[in-house]
């Protein structure tokens, strides 16, 4: 975790100077050394900085991956790879366990863990960078590369950049050498920029404490360990099946935090007195679903709120805050035979239902063009309250509708009976 926290605070800094692919390559080829050497070298102190230059590694890959993944995606299917990604996660969760079980020991389970990823290294070689990156930084031969691959890349990149009238609003000052620009603090300072993130800094923090603090109190739950690490990995499945649900990204937001709050504060306050253990673990994974789906929400809204010359940098804050939430679980207080306290119901449940209320501030992204500036920002579409008069007029007009469409057979019968 502490690992986790160190990668927030220079991941997104670091990519947004040099660029997320050779970031990216970097923290992975760490990643997969990292694997190697504590079934090599079995010493604490040796596993314990391994494991923190794991949580580095594992921090810039995530933010990485979730930028490109999503920058290279058309906004109409922008919310696939968000939803692809920790569907992966759940994949690798659950084949941890059984991995876990068959390990004779730990050193062992190192070794096979990071056999996989020494064999995909080559392929992350094929990963491109970031088109508005690359425009950014007016890297124009690179994208005439990419554009010469094929005519699909060609219309693909076309596509996200808006073609030529996008490349004719670039900065015209910027620093040689693929330097960040000097006014990237200067954007920090907006109103808007400030509030988007305060509120997404928020959700991150609510949705680790909900969503670590149940899967660390996975065992409390009357289940064996090794099913209750699969089932718990089996339960996050279903977030592929989000972008099918056709709702924008503020109310999918609001939903899925306001129903694993009320999930959790269920699952935690019967498991307190002792109710069926299936029960209790249905709705707590019930619940770990819903706040997993406003996580990877969470990631593409702050992709899409924020501009691209500040995005890393605001990611990074935002991914932050989620790992001091994760170490915040930690201070949860316990009870002395290892169950969860009504002050860890409290904390569990109340944050993701605050957070609902906060996403009434954000604006709909949804089908939106990534913004490139603060000014593209403050075009986007404004959260508008909601009007229950307007509302009660539409339905009223569309029963009026519904009842003059019913009308109109039976006046054609009566017409047709005369004439007979």
């Amino acid at each position: 975790m502490v690992g986790l926290l160190v990668g927030s605070l220079f991941g997104g800094a670091i990519s947004d100077r040099y660029g997320k692919r050779p970031v990216l390559l970097v923290c992975v080829c760490v990643h997969a050394f990292c694997g190697l050497v504590p079934a090599v070298l079995p010493q604490p102190f040796v596993f314990l900085a391994v494991r923190c230059l794991t949580g580095i590694c594992c921090c810039c890959i995530n933010i990485c991956s979730f930028s490109l993944a999503v920058e290279w995606t058309a906004p109409a299917y922008r919310l696939w790879p968000p939803a692809f990604l920790p569907f992966c996660f759940s994949l690798g969760t659950m084949a941890g366990a059984p991995l876990a079980w068959l390990s004779p020991t730990w050193t062992k389970l190192h070794l096979s863990l990071s056999l996989p990823q020494l064999i995909c290294l080559p392929l992350y070689f094929s990963i491109p960078e970031s088109p508005r990156w690359l425009l950014l930084r007016r890297r124009r031969d690179v994208l005439d590369r990419y554009r010469a691959n094929s005519p699909a890349d060609k219309q693909c990149l076309d596509m996200l950049l808006d073609s030529e009238e996008k490349a004719t609003e670039l900065p015209k000052e910027e620093p040689p050498g693929g330097q960040a620009p000097r006014n990237s603090i200067h954007h920090l300072r907006h109103p808007t920029i400030l509030l988007r993130l305060f509120i997404m800094s928020y959700l991150s923090a609510a949705s680790a404490l909900t969503y670590f603090g149940i899967c660390m109190n996975i065992g409390s739950f009357g289940v064996g360990v090794y099913a209750a690490q699969f089932f718990s990995g089996l339960s996050e499945a279903p977030c592929l099946l989000v972008p099918l649900i056709h709702m924008g990204r503020r109310p999918i937001s609001m939903l899925s935090l306001f129903l694993s709050g009320v999930a959790c504060f269920v699952s935690l306050l019967l498991s307190s007195y002792n109710c069926e253990p299936v029960l209790v673990m249905s709705l707590a994974l019930l619940g770990k679903l819903c706040i997993l789906a406003a996580i990877f929400i969470s990631n593409l809204y702050s992709i899409e709120l924020f501009p691209t010359v500040v995005r890393q940098r605001c990611v990074s804050l935002v991914n932050l805050c989620f790992r001091l939430g994760c170490l915040a679980n930690t201070l949860v207080p316990c009870s002395p035979n290892g169950a969860i306290t009504l002050a860890a119901m409290v904390v569990y449940s109340s944050g993701p239902i605050v957070g609902c209320g906060l996403c009434l501030l954000l604006p709909e992204t949804s089908d939106v063009t990534l913004p490139d500036s603060v000014e593209d920002c403050d075009r986007q579409p404004r959260p508008r309250p909601l009007n229950i008069c307007a509302l009660v007029r539409t339905r009223k007009l569309g029963s009026s509708q519904t009842r003059k469409t019913e009308a109109l057979p039976e006046q054609n019968e009566d017409t047709n009976m005369e004439l007979i």
